[in-house]
């Protein structure tokens, strides 16, 4: 028996969201009467944070306290219309029509503070921290919650805001068709170090290393996070996710997650990550999301790894240990690839 090391690489520009009809993202905003502020989405947060991350974007927006905003996303029925939590384009399409909302339901607030201040909407700023003051004059302030309440029992005003993003339609070459799809990209490469034991076919993942071009990092421990989730799933994908060998038949196969095959915490290892920042022109604040990124140059990158240390090349998957042993037997032994 014989371990053998191989590094595999891969690199990948994926596209963010879609073109399709404008690709439209709705968001309400509106303020309860105590100056907290709902967003109401349709946009689903699957686990990628989505909701954290628009929170984040109204709160700037709206020049409020991120803990006194909140984000339901309950009800696709009966919320604003969104295309849905796919493409990886929430953070791009949905933040962008939250920030339409959000600067709507500001100016509502502004002119309502205005009202009770006595002063021009265009004379005041918000701290963040909650107060609106004057420009030039910090002792005449009035705090978000006394503006909701005035708003709301003396103005007769609703602190509200409607947003909505489309991308822009796509020229089309009318000789060739040629389109453009997408509005910007996102960027990833990834380096895999694994060993392969040529007696048991075994894949053992020894460490990641990647970098990833996220336009700009909005929560970065949050953008951390996901990407060694992400690539633990590219990885789960690259390696164990199967019901082989029962696969048509499954009467033997697993039926629930206890049986399915899958990376526990044993097998994560250590991964280093390296986020490149580079905003965005036409996302909210310059950040794109990492999305679907997080896993897809997972996969190539391990299959690249195995033929590096095996001479192995699998083209379908998972590559379990019986293809990797199958594959050094039609190759006569382990074919290192390495330099």
């Amino acid at each position: 028996m014989s371990l053998h090391k191989g590094r595999g690489f891969a690199c990948i520009n994926y596209p963010i969201g879609m073109n399709l009809g404008g690709d439209p993202s709705q968001a309400l905003v509106h303020s309860t009467p105590d100056g907290k502020f709902m967003v109401t989405l349709s946009a689903i947060d699957l686990g990628q944070g989505m909701k954290s991350v628009t929170r984040q974007i109204a709160a700037e927006t709206i020049g409020v306290p991120v803990e006194d905003v909140y984000v339901d996303t309950a009800d696709s029925d009966t919320g604003p219309h969104d295309m849905g939590s796919f493409a990886s384009r929430g953070t791009h399409r949905v933040g962008n029509a939250v920030i339409q909302a959000a600067k709507e339901a500001r100016g509502v607030m502004l002119e309502a503070a205005a009202e009770e201040l006595e002063v021009n909407a265009g004379d005041l700023e918000t701290d963040g921290h909650g107060n609106i003051h004057v420009k030039g004059a910090p002792g005449r302030t009035i705090t978000v919650e006394q503006t909701a309440i005035a708003a709301q029992f003396r103005q007769g005003r609703t602190i509200s805001g409607r947003g909505i993003f489309l991308i822009p339609m796509s020229d089309v070459d009318p000789d060739t068709g040629e389109m453009t799809p997408v509005s910007c990209f996102a960027h990833a490469a990834v380096v895999v170090d694994l060993q392969v034991d040529d007696e048991t076919g075994e894949v053992e993942v020894l460490e990641v290393n990647s970098a990833y071009e996220v336009g700009r990092a909005l929560n970065p421990k949050m953008v951390e996070q996901q990407l060694i989730g992400g690539a633990w799933m590219g990885i789960s994908h690259a390696l164990y996710e199967t019901t082989e060998p029962y696969y048509p038949n499954r009467d033997h196969g697993p039926t629930d997650f206890n049986q399915y095959l899958m990376p526990g915490a044993g097998q994560v290892v250590n991964h280093n990550i390296a986020v490149l920042e580079r905003p965005a022109e036409d996302a909210p604040f310059g950040g794109k999301g990492p999305g679907e990124m997080c896993a897809n140059p997972l996969l190539p990158a391990v299959a690249n790894a195995v033929y590096n240390a095996v001479g192995v090349r699998c083209d379908t998957l998972p590559i379990t240990p019986e293809k990797v042993l199958r594959g050094i037997l039609v190759n006569g032994g382990a074919q290192n690839r390495g330099g």
